[in-house]
């Protein structure tokens, strides 16, 4: 027998004009004959870290039975992956305690590390940024950080002694060095797909050429000629997929300036929530799907948001209803939105299961923490925290779990568990104990 299959490097990339676009996993990146764990193309897990300010209502988020357990109000929209879904309850995180509230608890969600008090950020590294450093280099995006809403600039979630640098961050590089999380489409467009960083290389690169996928096709047809024809669909799908984000983001800016009820919200940004959202997963999606990042994290909304969700029945701004004071009709207005997140986050994650990666889909090699760093808003607390894993982990979680741990037991624990599952050697986080999570 004559194996004559040729192995494509997992870094090809289609070129045209200047432009590079990276690949999806195609078998032929597999050499013949070759175990997929075994070679380079082996699934190397993909992670997400999703926060949605302003905690839950937790007897709505938590579960009644440890181990297996029926879905609550909140985790429904899940249902289609509880298998791979584990709740963690009973975690506190005490980096995040004090009078300074929502300017805090975003920065130091995934640190468990409790900042100095100053206008200048000094806080901990974060856990995906410690994730971006260990599998995160050989891509060309270690980490992708991503919202939906522009920080505020002063008020709101800043604080007269924290400042703003832990409220609209939830990454952090280095102690002294957040990360701004991306709330423009067209900046993130740009970012995974080079289209270009200011107004005059964007008008010079149209002038150029269409689109990004019209400046690579040749190279593009020229590869398929050379591929099977599962590759040479996978291959179609992908650029298909990129041309749509493509489009949709183009379009976005039309219209928009005759808006003058929101003059606040730049040309090009969505005024619908709901589409600005799903294209920012959809995007994190292909960041994936394209080997262009493993890593990226998502604030839904920014700390203190007053985003009013009328398309599910809530009118009034988000912040003002989590200080419910316990009134009912309140209550169920923030079920409704943080049930609405859920919707929006298990359709990221059927988007995932649809994605082919290499042995299975590319929900099967992702892990995501998703969850707040805050619980019962209207008392502005730490604990307990509602907190999810979800994903296929590679194999790594259980899933189909509800673990509760003793009260006030650190986050740190779950975020070293996290890295542990991911790979990634780590001795400590934050204030991390020897009480480890068995996820």
């Amino acid at each position: 027998m004559f194996i004559t299959k040729k192995h494509l490097s997992r870094r090809t990339v289609l070129r045209g004009m200047g432009i590079t676009l990276a690949l999806p996993l195609l078998d032929s990146m597999i050499p013949a004959q070759t175990p997929l764990v075994k070679t380079a193309a082996s699934p190397k897990p993909h992670l997400g870290f999703i926060y949605f300010p302003h905690g839950a209502i937790m007897d709505k988020w938590t579960p009644a039975a440890e181990g297996a357990f029926e879905l609550t109000p909140i985790l429904k929209p899940l249902a289609p992956f509880q298998k791979e879904l584990t709740i963690i309850s009973g975690l506190a995180n005490r980096a995040a305690d004090g009078s300074s509230v929502h300017a805090t608890a975003p920065g130091t969600w995934l640190s468990g590390v409790t900042p100095r008090k100053t206008h200048e950020p000094l806080g901990g590294v974060t856990i995906d940024q410690i994730a971006a450093q260990h599998i995160g280099q050989d891509t060309p995006l270690p980490s992708l950080e991503l919202a939906t809403e522009e920080r505020y600039g002063s008020g709101g979630a800043c604080d007269r002694e924290y400042g703003c640098s832990y409220s609209s961050t939830v990454s952090f590089r280095t102690p002294s060095t957040p990360l701004p999380m991306e709330y423009d489409p067209h900046n993130v467009f740009r970012q995974l797909f080079g289209e270009g960083t200011t107004k005059e290389e964007r008008e010079t690169r149209k002038e150029e050429y269409g689109s990004i996928l019209d400046a690579i096709t040749r190279d593009a047809e020229s590869l398929k000629n050379t591929l099977g024809a599962q590759d040479k669909s996978k291959v179609s799908d992908y650029l298909e997929s990129v041309r749509e984000i493509e489009r949709r983001v183009k379009n976005m800016g039309k219209g928009m300036s005759d808006n003058a009820a929101l003059p606040q919200i730049p040309p090009g940004i969505p005024t619908d929530f709901e589409q600005r959202i799903n294209l920012m997963f959809d995007m994190a999606a292909m960041a994936y799907q394209g080997n262009i990042t493993r890593i990226f994290s998502m604030m839904m909304c920014r700390e203190a948001s007053n985003l009013t969700y009328g398309q599910i029945g809530v009118p009034d701004a988000f912040h003002p209803i989590s200080h419910h004071q316990n009134n009912p009709t309140r209550i169920a207005s923030l079920v409704k939105i943080q049930t609405y997140h859920t919707k929006i986050l298990a359709r990221f994650l059927a988007k995932l299961k649809a994605m082919p990666d290499g042995d299975g889909s590319m929900f099967d090699h992702t892990m995501i923490l998703y969850g707040s760093n805050m619980s019962n808003s209207n008392m502005h607390n730490h604990f307990p925290l509602p907190l999810a894993v979800v994903g296929g982990a590679c194999g790594r979680v259980k899933g189909n779990q509800h673990l509760k741990y003793a009260d006030r037991t650190p986050i740190a624990n779950l975020l070293l568990a996290f890295l542990d599952r991911a790979g990634v050697p780590t001795d400590k986080i934050g204030d991390s104990t020897s009480d480890q999570i068995a996820l």
